[in-house]
C-alpha cells in the first residue's frame, strides 16, 4: 500500500443521487488529482487485449472444504455477535484465497453506492479487451480518479462509456454475477447487488480464472491499493497490517436520510489472503455505517481464522 497524497477538492454536482459521501440530492465532493497525475498513465502499465503478464496475486481455486465444517453456519454464528443498529441490515461474504473455501451471510439486495466503480472499471477493461485496444489517456485519468479518489464525475463519464446499465449488466453476465442490476439512467450508485455477487466480482479482479486479462487485473488491483488515506476504512479493519486493496461506498438516501455503507476488497491475515465483501443499509449516519461494516468484516474473517 503506497502512501496517498492529498489532492485539492473538486465539487461535482450530481443530478439525483450522490455516491461517495454526499446526500442523494446534494453536491458531491471528490478529490481530484492535479493535471500532472491526471495525464495519461504510461502505456506500458495500461492493459491491452494481448497482455498476459502475471498479476502478482494468488489465483482463486476450486473450493477444497472440510465436509465437517459448515462455513455458512460458522459465519452466521460469528455475525450474530455483531451489534446491528435498529432498522439496519448487514450482509457479508468471504473467500479464503488458498483453500477456496467461502461463506455468505445474508442474501438481501443492497444499493452499491461507490463500490460499483470497481464493476464499472472491470466492464470498461473488458470492452477494451474485446476491441483489442488499450485504455485511452482520458479513460485512464477517469479510472484513477474514480477508484483512488472515489470521484463521481469520473464514474459518470465511464458509466456512459460502457453503455450505462445495459453495458454493466452485459459485462456482469460474463463475469458470473447473477443478482446485480445496473441503476436506472445515470443512477449508477443505485445499482443493486448482493454480497455473494460482490465476492464473484472480486474473484474476477484478483483470481486467474477471470474474463479479465492478467494486465487488466493488475491495473484494477493497483488502483484499489492506492485509495486516498481517508478512505482506507472498511474491510481493511480485518487485515493484519497494511496489506490490502479495497473500494468503499457510502450514500445517504434522500428519501429516508439513512445511509448505505459498503466495502469490498482483498486483505491478508497471517500470510493468508481473503476476499471480503460487506454491505450495509439503514444506519443513521455514515460513521455508524462504517463502524457496522468494520465490525462485520472483523467477525466474518474471524470465522475463517478462528481469532
Amino acid at each position: 500500500m503506497r502512501p496517498s497524497r492529498r489532492r485539492p477538492l473538486l465539487t461535482v454536482v450530481l443530478a439525483v443521487v450522490a455516491v461517495g459521501g454526499v446526500t442523494a440530492t446534494g453536491a458531491a465532493c471528490a478529490k481530484a488529482r492535479g493535471s500532472r497525475e491526471a495525464a495519461a498513465v504510461s502505456s506500458a502499465a495500461v492493459p491491452s487485449a494481448s497482455d498476459s503478464a502475471g498479476a502478482g496475486e494468488e489465483a482463486s481455486v476450486e473450493p477444497v472444504t472440510d465436509p465437517a465444517v459448515d462455513r455458512d453456519a460458522v459465519l452466521a454464528r460469528a455475525m450474530s455477535a455483531v451489534s446491528v443498529p435498529a432498522g439496519a441490515q448487514v450482509s457479508a461474504a468471504v473467500l479464503a484465497v488458498d483453500s477456496g473455501e467461502s461463506a455468505v451471510y445474508g442474501h438481501a439486495a443492497f444499493d452499491t453506492a461507490s463500490i460499483v466503480k470497481v464493476d464499472i472499471l472491470a466492464a470498461l477493461l473488458l470492452r477494451a479487451q474485446d476491441a483489442g485496444r488499450r485504455l485511452t489517456a482520458t479513460e485512464q485519468a477517469y479510472a484513477t480518479k474514480m477508484i483512488e479518489n472515489s470521484d463521481n464525475a469520473s464514474a459518470t463519464a465511464l458509466w456512459h462509456a460502457i453503455g450505462g446499465a445495459d453495458g454493466l449488466d452485459a459485462a456482469n453476465r460474463r463475469f458470473g454475477l447473477t443478482a446485480t442490476s445496473g441503476g436506472d439512467g445515470g443512477l449508477w450508485g443505485l445499482t443493486q447487488t448482493t454480497a455473494a455477487d460482490q465476492l464473484v466480482l472480486l474473484q474476477q479482479v484478483f483470481g486467474e480464472d477471470s474474463e479479465l486479462s492478467a494486465a487488466s487485473r493488475a491495473y484494477v488491483q493497483e488502483l484499489m491499493k492506492s485509495v486516498e488515506a481517508d478512505q482506507g476504512w472498511g474491510v481493511s479493519a480485518a487485515a493484519g497490517g497494511t496489506s490490502w486493496a479495497l473500494k468503499n461506498g457510502w450514500l445517504a438516501r434522500s428519501t429516508t436520510g439513512l445511509w448505505d455503507v459498503n466495502s469490498i476488497g482483498r486483505i491478508t491475515v497471517d500470510g493468508t489472503g481473503y476476499l471480503v465483501a460487506v454491505l450495509s443499509k439503514g444506519t443513521g449516519s455514515r460513521a455508524r455505517g462504517i463502524a457496522l461494516v468494520e465490525a462485520a468484516a472483523k467477525a466474518a474473517v474471524a470465522a475463517f481464522t478462528g481469532e
